[in-house]
């Protein structure tokens, strides 16, 4: 996008009554911001949604003054745009109808991988929370995931140091212009997020971090993922808005459970409960419910990632598991007799191995090794 169209778009953008919706709209049906506002009146009308009030606000000469100053910041500073309709843009956020028309972008980051993930979760992170957290992005290392978050306190920061320490690309998408760092505590961890991934919002230079920025920086999060983990949140939280946003996108939303009594386990705990999140117990969850294929043609690579998923096995499940490795798929009895098991047991056992994304469940009680 030439800085022309660039110009145009900034200034649609604080038009009085434009937001990404109707932007969108606007954009679409006259085919560039800049025919926009040379488009008469009497066929902007004919646009479903575009009153005459919009109109006239799009008139307003102060919106250009804004885009001008905000046009000399991006060149400045040298900061990258990603257009919606830009082949770079995040795919997944094409397809949110709120998605932002432009997102401001700092760092190395690069969208070819497609196997994205946003981790989020409390400010006031527990050990527990601290070893899942570090556990679950050490073992999907080899995969090699984009980990997505929003650069606060706790989780987030958490998630975000684990990824650096693990050379996997990582964004922090934050709710405030680039040219401040909130918190500022963070600040030291900037330069090497910057080295493989970066920073990405939606708001101008002049944006705070002001408490509505954090509600509309979540859909971003959300959206852009293929999945959303919580991996502990109280009862009320930012991360739960998050998951329910990853939800309306018709995204998958993963969990991690706690005990009951555990202040930062409930709101995990009612995602499981109430069936807006799945059951997190490993990474290997994770690679079994989003399908992510391991590569065949490294068997070197797929012994490591296999190794490291599925370390969690007891003597028991390792048992089950290296006899359907062995045979293929097999009935529930016939497991049973075969690795010497009563039935109740091989029952309890299966669905545990079922939860840690080891084995799969077939038609007509047979069960399968992934």
């Amino acid at each position: 996008m030439n800085d022309t169209e660039l110009l145009h778009v900034l200034a649609l953008l604080k038009i009085e009554g434009v937001g990404d919706i109707v932007a969108k709209k606007l954009i679409n049906h006259c085919g560039s911001a800049q025919n926009i506002f040379k488009t008469k009146a009497s066929q902007l009308e004919s646009i479903d949604g575009i009153g005459r009030v919009l109109i006239k606000n799009l008139k307003d000469k102060s919106a250009f003054k804004l885009a001008e100053v905000e046009l000399q910041y991006i060149k400045e500073n040298k900061i990258s745009i990603l257009y919606y309709q830009d082949e770079k843009y995040p795919v997944r956020l094409k397809h949110c109808i709120d998605g932002p028309v432009l997102l401001f972008t700092s760092g190395a980051i690069d969208f070819n991988n497609r196997k994205i993930i946003s981790i989020v979760g409390t400010r006031e992170i527990t050990a527990y929370g601290i070893d899942f957290c570090k556990k679950l992005i050490e073992d999907l290392a080899p995969l090699n995931p984009i980990i997505v978050s929003g650069f606060a306190y706790g989780v987030d920061i958490f998630a975000h140091k684990i990824a650096m320490d693990n050379n996997l690309q990582t964004i922090g998408v934050v709710a405030h212009g680039l040219n401040q760092v909130y918190p500022k505590v963070h600040k030291k961890y900037v330069a090497k997020m910057e080295e493989n991934g970066g920073f990405m919002t939606e708001f101008w230079s002049n944006s705070n971090p002001e408490k509505e920025n954090f509600v509309k920086r979540n859909r971003i999060v959300a959206g852009m993922s293929e999945a959303t983990i919580v991996i502990e949140s109280a009862e009320k939280g930012g991360s739960l808005i998050t998951a329910n946003l990853a939800n309306d996108y018709n995204r998958d939303v993963f969990a991690v459970p706690g005990r009951t009594s555990d202040k930062f386990s409930q709101g995990c705990n009612n995602l499981i409960k109430t069936q807006r999140a799945h059951l997190l117990t490993s990474a290997a969850d994770i690679v079994y419910i989003l399908n992510w294929e391991l590569d065949e043609n490294d068997s070197k690579s797929n012994k490591t990632i296999q190794k490291q998923l599925f370390v969690s096995l007891d003597a028991d499940e390792q048992k089950i598991y290296d006899y359907l490795i062995g045979i293929g798929k097999k009935e529930l009895d016939l497991i049973a007799l075969a690795c010497d098991f009563p039935v109740y047991r091989i029952s309890s056992l299966l669905i545990n191995m079922e939860l840690k994304g080891v084995v799969r469940p077939l038609p007509g009680k047979l069960f399968e090794a992934i």
